[in-house]
């Protein structure tokens, strides 16, 4: 099941959102949460904690989740 995830300003970063939905408790986790679990956003495999995510895409957290971003269009 994907849920949603509203954000308040038209984009957020990759480390910003895994720390929203809850899967690393610190920023600082981020860069080592994306070296050793497989996520994807939009369908390709990501690392960057970095990456610019937008209104629409598609967040796939193995073991956390499918996750859609819904924020300023």
């Amino acid at each position: 099941m994907k849920k949603t995830i509203e954000i308040t300003t038209e984009t957020i970063t990759l480390g910003q959102f895994l720390k929203l939905v809850q899967a690393i408790d610190t920023g600082g986790m981020a860069k080592w949460f994306l070296q050793t679990k497989e996520v994807y956003v939009n369908g390709e495999r990501e690392n960057r904690r970095g990456r610019k995510l937008k209104h629409g895409d598609t967040v796939d957290i193995r073991e956390f989740g499918t996750f859609i971003v819904k924020g300023v269009e």
